[in-house]
């Protein structure tokens, strides 16, 4: 229930701001690398308040949207870096580890990728072409200063099919050794990762071990697994997602949680994944939460947050880095997808870009863990 009207009148908790000189990058070291995904504002240095969480607390930056090839590569040969480049030195500066999202996407890839001067659908040898000369130029300009790429995202489907996505249907599966074949000849020094949210599902779990098992076989450099962690409060269960972990760790290949949130409001669908193509309707009675949240609803993200914060320092001798996507509550794709214009909570610092109490949580947590370490 909710605690009091005053509470219920506010869009953040009603718990005391949690003040803390510590940070989630020391807890954390020496377990692995805790990032968030920048915006353009914080990019940019307008937003001020953002950057102060960032560089107090993250140690490991990946860009939110600036770096996908509709942004960098809006018309053919003609690259707009501007962003990614600010945002490549704010990292420098600041000494984070820098993360390149993403080379190859179906989703957020301009239209011209596709089709020839008359709108018809290129050949297979044209989209290489095309993927050869975008590849190269975007990751040798961050030669040396991007430590790893999200080479290919999202190819794979939940019951471990092959996405039927542009690239699928003009090349063939061979579009993401290309890819990673590409990315390692721009940059030998790099590492290269796959991505793909719902990896819980036990299809896209095989799907994906398969995928890189033949990558593997083939001679292909893959350094890691992107495990996207974009989740609602019923999916995934943590078992699922800690046997997916294990499975891809077992691949001999690293493991990344990427783009994690946690959405509290109700899904128009249970298996309603990550697909950034789903747009519904706007529902009221979908959207319960604009006055805040119940405490017994902060309650519940609270625990859902720290039982995946649990199950990471558990395997942090798997995991290279968690990404949060996104600063703040206020800034998150959650408000607005799969549904725009809903309130949501989903991430570990609120609206005024103070931490919620599970940023006090992790932080003991892994001060507990490595005082059994020791």
């Amino acid at each position: 229930m909710i605690a009091s009207m005053a509470c219920a009148l506010a869009i953040t908790a009603c718990t005391p701001k949690q003040q803390t000189s510590e940070s989630l990058k020391d807890a954390l070291a020496g377990k692995f690398f805790i990032g968030t995904a920048m915006n353009a504002p914080q990019i940019e240095g307008t937003d001020t308040a953002a950057i102060g969480v960032i560089t107090q607390h993250f140690n490991a930056i990946v860009a939110e949207n600036c770096m996908k090839s509709e942004e960098l590569q809006p018309e053919q040969g003609k690259f707009d870096f501007t962003l990614a480049d600010k945002m490549i030195e704010f990292g420098m500066q600041n000494n984070m580890h820098i993360i390149g999202h993403t080379l190859i996407w179906h989703s957020q890839a301009p239209k011209w990728f596709f089709t020839d001067a008359q709108g018809n659908e290129v050949s297979r040898d044209t989209l290489i072409e095309r993927m050869r000369t975008h590849i190269h130029t975007v990751v040798t300009r961050y030669k040396g200063r991007v430590k790893g790429w999200d080479v290919v995202n999202e190819a794979i489907e939940d019951d471990g099919s092959w996405r039927q996505s542009k690239f699928y249907k003009i090349v063939g599966e061979d579009f993401v050794r290309l890819a990673f074949e590409f990315a390692h000849e721009a940059d030998p020094d790099a590492e290269l990762y796959y991505n793909d949210y719902s990896m819980a599902h036990e299809g896209r779990r095989q799907g994906v071990i398969n995928m890189v098992k033949s990558l593997q076989q083939q001679g292909v450099k893959i350094h890691g697994i992107g495990m996207q962690g974009h989740m609602s409060m019923q999916f995934p269960e943590v078992s699922e997602f800690e046997k997916s972990l294990v499975a891809f760790a077992n691949l001999g290949v690293k493991v990344m949680i990427t783009e994690l949130d946690v959405s509290i409001l109700p899904s128009p669908r249970r298996d309603v994944g990550a697909d950034v193509a789903l747009n519904y309707d706007y529902q009221k009675e979908m959207n319960p939460y604009t006055e805040g949240l119940p405490d017994s609803i902060s309650s519940a993200l609270h625990q859902r947050y720290l039982d995946f914060f649990k199950l990471f320092i558990k395997h942090h001798d798997k995991i290279n880095r968690v990404t949060l996507w996104g600063v703040h509550d206020g800034q998150s794709w959650k408000n607005d997808w799969p549904m725009r214009g809903r309130t949501d909570y989903p991430l570990i610092f609120d609206r005024n870009y103070e931490p919620k109490p599970i940023v006090a949580a992790i932080i003991e947590e892994a001060k507990k863990a490595a005082s059994t370490e020791k």
